[in-house]
Parts: C-alpha cells; structure tokens; sequence
C-alpha cells in the first residue's frame, strides 16, 4: 500500500515541491520599500538534502545607495550555496535584492549582510556571496564573504571537497 502525504496545509506541484505556504510566487508583489531583511526571503523544502549540490544565483540588476554620499552603486551580486534542508525562492530573493534600491550602505557591509540573511532565511551547508561591483571613480570593488554550516566531520569534508572543486572551474556563471 502506498502511503499518500498529507496536503492539508501545503500545496504540492507533481514532482512534490511543496509550493503551498510561498506568498510571492504567483502574484503582484509590491516593492519591498522597508530596506532588506530575511524576512522578505521565501523557502521550500530541499528535496534532495542528502545530496550535495550548488546553487548559484546571479542578480546583475543590483543597485543601492552611498551612506555618505547618496549616489548610487551598481553591482552583480552572486550568491552560491549548498542546501541543507531548505532553497530559496527565486522571486523572493529578486524583491529582496530590490529592497537594497533605496538603501545606504557600504558595499562590504551590503555583502556581509547578504551572507547573513541568507543564513537566517536557508540556514544552508554552505554560502558565499559575491558583491561584483561597477567601478565608481576608477576604483574595482570586489567584496566576497562565505560561512560553513558546522556540520559532523564526514559531511564538512565532503562540502568542503565539493566547494573546492565548484571555486576551480571557470566560467561556471557564464549562461
């Protein structure tokens, strides 16, 4: 006999993403006019946490805004990471990086915070975030942060192998 799962509170797509509790996905969003926070951020459930695998999203549309100045910074925020029990939802991580439009930070806390929220909102085996940003007086400024979840050894090891090799290949963020 073949066991159903119970769908009393969740909605479920046919390969058994559970899709039930995601508010953004589907409908108008507004612009996150508050400032970012992981709040804004949506997961699903990982269906495959006891395989390892890289996620890698890129926002070239990421913009915010100078605390002393005002003027406004542009940038490619890439955020790789290895789920554990939870991905984010790709509509709610793009209002999330809407939410920096209007914000004043420096690009190097701007990073970190993005490394943190992420944190919060996946709680993942591993993430780093890439802040790729526009040269602004001559100046490249390239802002990377990561974290490791603590996990058992066998399973730091293994994350820790799967990053090393991910960090050597090139052009793995070309389309």
């Amino acid at each position: 006999m073949t066991k159903k799962k119970d769908t009393t509170d969740a909605a479920y797509t046919r390969s058994q993403d559970q899709t039930g509790h995601l508010r953004a996905l589907g409908v108008k969003s507004e612009y996150p006019h508050a400032g970012p926070g992981a709040h804004i951020m949506e997961a699903f459930p990982n269906n495959f946490p006891d395989r390892p695998y890289i996620v890698s999203i890129a926002f070239p549309e990421f913009t915010s805004l100078c605390p002393v100045t005002g003027q406004p910074d542009f940038a490619t925020i890439v955020t790789e990471y290895i789920p554990d029990r939870l991905c984010v939802e790709s509509k709610s991580f793009k209002l999330y990086m809407f939410a920096y439009r209007n914000h004043q930070s420096f690009m190097e806390t701007i990073t970190n915070t993005v490394l943190d929220h992420m944190t919060e909102a996946l709680d993942p085996l591993w993430c780093r975030v890439k802040g790729l940003f526009t040269p602004r007086g001559g100046t490249h400024l390239h802002v990377f942060a990561e974290r490791f979840k603590q996990v058992d050894a066998e399973r730091a090891a293994m994350v820790r192998d799967m990053v090393s090799e991910w960090k050597r290949e090139s052009g793995r963020h070309s389309a």
